[in-house]
């Protein structure tokens, strides 16, 4: 009996096995309903966060000020006229407020990117201050 093939397997099953520190690949899921410019469900019911960027508040008590509701009503409406009931592929990177946060890609394109060039949302590096959606700082 050769040991050849044994050992063959057992190198083939460790090259096709993922290592177990490896990050989870994109997923394929369909949005159900926005929550807000930065935020949705998805079918699964799973809320998604979007990386990198924030958008405005929307709901009373929420926003800072009036203009950061007005802006983020704005938000919210053409987050939904872009996302409900699309397909979008997931990155995810991490979790906050009972949320997974994820890079999301609607029909290829970055939905960050996209949100920001539209001007409803701004860029949020992990890290810094949270956008001043009512103009009070540096005053």
């Amino acid at each position: 009996m050769k040991p050849v093939p044994v050992i063959a397997a057992i190198v083939l099953s460790a090259w096709l096995t993922p290592p177990l520190n490896a990050a989870p690949g994109p997923d394929q899921a369909r949005v159900a309903y926005v929550i807000d410019g930065d935020t949705f469900r998805l079918a699964s019911g799973e809320r998604i966060r979007i990386a990198g960027i924030d958008a405005p508040e929307s709901r009373h008590g929420q926003a800072s000020c009036r203009a950061e509701g007005a802006l983020g009503k704005a938000a919210t409406a053409r987050a939904r006229a872009m996302l409900n009931g699309r397909p979008v592929t997931l990155m995810r990177v991490g979790r906050s407020y009972d949320r997974t946060v994820a890079e999301v890609r609607l029909g290829g394109r970055d939905l960050a990117k996209m949100l920001v060039t539209s001007g409803v949302a701004r860029w949020w590096p992990r890290g810094s201050r949270k956008p001043d959606w009512c103009g009070r700082r540096g005053r």
